[in-house]
C-alpha cells in the first residue's frame, strides 16, 4: 500500500481501544458523583470527530449529551454546563489554542474535564481532571478519536443500563484494528481511482447521514478544503433536498458517504436522484468492507471508522497525483487570525 506504516496504524488504533478500561473508570466516577450531562468541546476536525458519540447518546440515552463549537460556548456560555457537567475535549497536539480557552471555561463554570490528547505531557493533558493520551498522526487521528468517544459515550450507556453487552462491545473493538488493515488492503485500488477523480474535478458536494455525516463534513473541510485546497460543500443528506439538489447538473460532483445505521435510507435517498440529473456520484459505502467477528449492531456504531480509514488510502494518492502534500497551508498555523 502507498505511504503506509502497517505497525504504526496498529499500535496507534490498539491504543485508542486500550484506553476502554480508564474511559470506563473516569465515566463511572463522574456519574457518580452526580454528572447529569455531557459535553463534547473540541475544536475544528477534532470537535466534528465527536459527533457520532453524540448523535448516539441523543438517539439512545437519557444522559443529556451536547455539541458545541469551542470558540463560540466561550461568548455565548450554555445554561446547562456546570458542576453536573462533563466536558470532552480532543485534541491530537493538546495545544490548540481555542481548547485551551474552552477547557479554562468549563473548569470555571464547575465541570469536570477530559482529554484526549496525543501527547500526555501537553498542555491540555497537564490541565484536565481526567486525561487520555495515544500518540496518533494527523492520517491516524481519526480512527482513534472516534473509538474514543464512542467508547465514553458506551459507557456512559452501561452506567445507565441503557446497552446490552458492553463487553462483548468492547471486544469486538479491539479486534478492529487489525481488521482496518484488511479494509486498507481491499480499498486499495479503488481508493487510487477516487483520488484521480477528486482530483480532475474542482468542486465537490460531499454528504451523507447519520453517523457518516460527521466523516462527510471533516472529509470536506478538513481534508479537500484544509489539506488539499480543492472546494466543496459539505451537506447532510438530510437538508439535500432544502436547496443543495437545485445544483446537480450534468458534470456536478457528489461525493455520498454512506452507513449502516438507522440513517442509511437518507443516503440512498440521495444516491437515487442524482444520476437521474446527470450528477457525477462517487459513493463510499461501509458496508462493502468484510470486518469478519464484527457485529451488524457494532457495524451500525464503527461506520465512520471504516468509512476513515478507506478515505485515508485516497489521502495518500490524492496527495501524490496533485502534488500537495496534506501538510502543506497557506494560513492554518501560520498567520494570525
Amino acid at each position: 500500500m502507498l505511504n503506509f506504516d502497517e505497525a504504526s496504524f496498529l499500535r496507534i488504533q490498539s491504543g485508542a481501544v486500550g484506553l476502554a478500561d480508564g474511559l470506563s473508570e473516569a465515566v463511572a466516577a463522574r456519574l457518580a458523583a452526580g454528572a447529569r450531562n455531557v459535553f463534547f468541546l473540541g475544536s475544528g476536525g477534532a470537535g466534528i470527530l465527536m459527533y457520532p458519540a453524540a448523535g448516539l447518546l441523543q438517539a439512545r440515552s437519557r444522559f443529556a449529551a451536547f455539541t458545541d463549537w469551542a470558540a463560540q460556548i466561550v461568548q455565548t456560555g450554555s445554561a446547562h454546563l456546570g458542576p453536573q457537567s462533563i466536558v470532552v475535549i480532543p485534541s491530537l497536539s493538546g495545544s490548540t489554542a481555542e481548547s485551551l480557552t474552552v477547557l479554562d471555561f468549563s473548569k470555571q463554570a464547575g465541570a469536570s474535564v477530559i482529554t484526549l490528547t496525543g501527547r500526555p505531557d501537553s498542555p491540555l493533558a497537564r490541565k484536565a481532571d481526567y486525561n487520555f493520551s495515544n500518540e496518533a498522526a494527523d492520517d491516524t487521528s481519526s480512527e482513534s478519536f472516534y473509538l474514543q468517544s464512542l467508547i465514553i459515550a458506551l459507557a456512559i450507556m452501561r452506567q445507565l443500563d441503557e446497552v446490552d453487552g458492553y463487553d462483548a462491545t468492547i471486544d469486538q473493538l479491539r479486534r478492529l484494528p487489525e481488521l482496518l488493515v484488511g479494509v486498507k488492503r481491499a480499498a486499495e485500488e479503488r481508493a487510487a481511482q477516487l483520488a484521480q477523480a477528486i482530483a480532475a474535478r474542482p468542486y465537490h458536494i460531499v454528504t451523507g447521514a447519520g453517523s457518516a455525516w460527521p466523516e462527510a463534513f471533516y472529509y470536506g473541510m478538513c481534508i479537500l478544503e484544509e489539506m488539499q485546497w480543492i472546494r466543496t460543500r459539505p451537506v447532510h443528506a438530510a437538508d439535500f433536498f432544502h436547496g443543495t439538489l437545485e445544483l446537480i447538473e450534468d458534470g456536478v460532483s457528489v461525493l455520498l458517504l454512506k452507513g449502516e445505521d438507522a440513517a442509511r435510507p437518507l443516503a440512498e435517498r440521495v444516491e437515487a436522484f442524482v444520476p437521474r440529473y446527470g450528477g457525477l456520484l462517487t459513493v463510499l459505502d461501509s458496508a462493502d468492507y468484510e470486518l469478519p467477528g464484527i457485529s451488524a449492531e457494532v457495524r451500525a456504531l464503527i461506520s465512520p471508522v471504516v468509512l476513515a480509514t478507506v478515505l485515508e488510502r485516497v489521502d495518500a494518492h490524492l496527495e501524490q497525483i496533485t502534488g500537495h502534500p496534506l501538510t502543506t497551508r497557506r494560513y492554518y498555523k501560520k498567520v494570525e487570525y
